[in-house]
């Protein structure tokens, strides 16, 4: 079966979320005056991702919602009793340092030129798409995407198979017909796998042993391996840098 579009991941997909956020909590930390209540801005980072998965299963599962969330990561990350709009404040001063860090892999906008004409493209994120719309066109990539779906408004996660399915309907495309490319290894990886769709986890550092890899999706190190991989149209093994 020919595939006729890619539906992407975006944090640590296109986006380089992870340096962003690394730069984001530094400027944030030295403005608040809070850098030295951590060894390093790794550990703070450490405790900023704790939090942030804690309140973000509790999003994911209906038990509190997406401001909500935010603003309880502020209060568990600072340890204080802060009122909604303290918290708004805070988390508002971390997104301006964290916007200015914002940018693209390398490797994206090669791979959607070249792709450009070929396949079309859509978004499935886990975050919403206040969020995500926003930092597509502040990236400059918007256009490139026919839909951008999102689980706060779809009211279901990956790894999830109607949340990839509502991607793919978003395209009026069955699934067999579509790609899914992202970083991680089961949510992205496994997941756009049990829906039925060409799986495609992009691992840039590398740091998952062959023992710890999903069945599967097909594994590259650079959005570089995609073209020849949509190319030859095969689900049995494509060419790639882990051999």
């Amino acid at each position: 079966m020919t595939i006729r579009a890619v539906v992407w991941d975006i944090d640590d997909t296109i986006f380089d979320y992870t340096a962003a956020d690394r730069a984001g909590m530094r400027e944030q930390l030295v403005a608040e005056g809070l850098l030295d209540a951590y060894a390093t801005v790794e550990q703070a980072l450490v405790r900023w991702r704790e939090v942030t998965d804690r309140q973000w299963a509790r999003f994911a599962a209906g038990e509190i919602d997406f401001l909500g969330q935010r603003r309880e990561r502020v209060r568990m990350f600072l340890g204080e009793e802060l009122t909604d709009a303290e918290a708004d404040a805070w988390f508002d001063r971390y997104i301006g340092h964290y916007e200015a860090a914002w940018a693209l892999f390398p490797d994206v906008l090669p791979v959607l030129d070249l792709l450009a004409t070929s396949h079309r493209h859509g978004v499935l994120s886990n975050s919403s798409i206040r969020v995500q719309d926003r930092k597509l066109r502040v990236l400059g990539v918007r256009d490139r995407f026919e839909s951008v779906l999102c689980a706060a408004e779809l009211g279901v996660h990956k790894p999830d198979a109607q949340a990839f399915h509502a991607a793919c309907a978003a395209l009026d495309l069955p699934p067999e017909q579509v790609a899914y490319v992202g970083d991680h290894p089961e949510i992205d990886g496994r997941g756009a796998v049990d829906a039925g769709m060409l799986s495609v986890w992009i691992d840039r550092d590398g740091l998952v042993g062959a023992e710890q890899a999903p069945e599967g999706p097909h594994r590259i190190a650079s959005l570089a391996e995609l073209p020849a991989l949509l190319g030859a149209d095969t689900r049995f093994g494509a060419p790639s840098t882990f051999g």
